[in-house]
């Protein structure tokens, strides 16, 4: 029945998400969620959203969650454009401002859902390969480009680029957009937010998904100049007007307004982390350094393949991508300091 799609559909080569799995009893270490829940506050908020509350459409703005993550940001409410995870923010942003333009550049190793934004809204690439340690080389980005677009932390890699890269690339690009994807900046990275009221071509995207537990709820949220954030609107106007329902907007405004959860979770899971790296160096692991809520590791013992498959007959989910200069390596999402010896137990076997 392809034959009754739209041009171009059957040459898509879609995202491939994380396995999701439906058996219980697994230890899931490869999608990156947080292991610890929202916000109590969050869930008795939601907990207290009514049928009247749900018989009428949201706030098409969610005003009142902008408002409290500028403040919580130090910018303005009209700096601030919030979505249905930040998968369909970057989504709208690659429409409003990559389209029709020349080469979007972004790093070989990295998310991999941009090339098929990309495809799909038919934008032209120049793919830059990251160093032998893995780290981004800002300064080999070519001139000409028609936007750029980066994780930091990076992404699978965990790691994190200094500030000062990241302020000198836009400093040399000042009529593109760059895209600063934060997703994992709250595990240890410095965020680039600082640099919005220097730089009207900066666009920051973050996820409630990883460090606020949010992951079954689906918020996410751009920071930026008022002009793109216009820009982010009027995409989001012509495809769905209310992207976040009523329980989204009250958990994700309490969530932003108990800190002290935030704080002690986020703490835990950098401890965990480091718990993690020292025990899989221990292992003869090769970890490159993470400022995420998860490692990448390889031991060239086995293939990352096959260390995906044994850790798999024994429960434990990781993830593996099989694509040039990945092969080998593992992503593993730190869990709590009890999953994580889990995991070290487990491996010390195989």
């Amino acid at each position: 029945m392809s034959r009754l799609w739209s041009q171009g559909v059957e040459n898509l080569h879609p995202y491939t998400p994380g396995e999701q799995p439906r058996r219980r009893g697994l230890l899931k270490l490869n999608t990156n969620e947080s292991p610890y829940p929202p916000s109590p506050l969050a869930l008795r908020a939601m907990s207290e959203v009514t049928g009247d509350d749900l018989r009428r459409y949201p706030d098409p703005e969610s005003t009142a969650l902008r408002q409290s993550l500028a403040g919580y940001h130090g910018i303005d409410a009209g700096q601030v454009f919030v979505g249905n995870g930040s998968d369909e923010v970057l989504g709208f942003a690659f429409r409003a401002f990559f389209s029709g333009k020349s080469k979007l550049c972004f790093p070989d190793v990295s998310y991999s859902f941009y090339p098929v934004w990309a495809q799909l809204f038919d934008i032209p690439t120049c793919i830059l390969p990251v160093s032998d340690s893995y780290e981004i080389p800002f300064d080999d980005v070519p001139s000409g480009v028609g936007g750029i677009i980066f994780p930091n932390p990076n992404a699978p890699t965990g790691i994190a680029a200094p500030l000062a890269q990241i302020e000198r690339l836009l400093s040399r690009f000042p009529n593109v957009v760059v895209i600063v994807d934060e997703a994992y900046v709250d595990y240890g990275a410095d965020s680039a937010i600082r640099l919005i009221n220097e730089f009207n071509n900066l666009l920051i995207v973050r996820t409630m998904s990883k460090s606020r537990g949010f992951a079954g709820l689906r918020v996410g949220y751009a920071l930026g100049h008022e002009a793109l954030i216009e820009g982010l609107v009027r995409v989001k106007d012509s495809f769905n007007s209310y992207p976040l329902d009523a329980f989204a907007q009250v958990g994700a405004l309490a969530s932003v307004q108990d800190e002290e959860y935030f704080q002690r979770t986020v703490i835990a899971v950098i401890e965990a982390r480091e718990l993690l790296t020292r025990g899989l160096v221990d292992l003869g692991f090769e970890v490159l350094p993470s400022s995420a809520n998860f490692v990448f590791a390889r031991n060239l013992s086995k293939t990352g393949l096959e260390w995906q498959q044994r850790l798999r007959d024994h429960s434990i989910l990781v993830r593996h991508f099989e694509k040039p200069r990945l092969n080998d390596w593992l992503r593993i999402t730190v869990g709590t300091s009890d999953e994580v010896r889990q995991l070290l137990r487990t491996l010390a076997l195989l």
